[in-house]
């Protein structure tokens, strides 16, 4: 299961940005350079593929690809 999560956020990483060569470490600021509007429309591409709405104060406190993985198995996401 995570490893389709993981697989998934690599997808939709690449999609928005172009940028490649994640693993569960990578920190989305950090490491990729991402920009608040990258993370916006990941976080939009997520909400619109689970049809769910994850809410500012949870999307600031999801700074790696683990951290990710783990609220989204949190809150009931298990499959892609």
């Amino acid at each position: 299961m995570e490893e389709k999560l993981f697989q998934f956020i690599q997808q939709i990483v690449f999609n928005v940005t172009g940028k490649s060569g994640l693993d569960y470490e990578t920190d989305f600021v950090k490491d990729l350079g991402l920009t608040s509007f990258d993370i916006m429309n990941i976080v939009c591409a997520f909400e619109d593929h689970f049809d769910v709405e994850i809410p500012n104060r949870d999307v600031w406190g999801l700074h790696q690809v683990k951290d990710a993985i783990e609220y989204m198995i949190s809150k009931g996401i298990t499959e892609v």
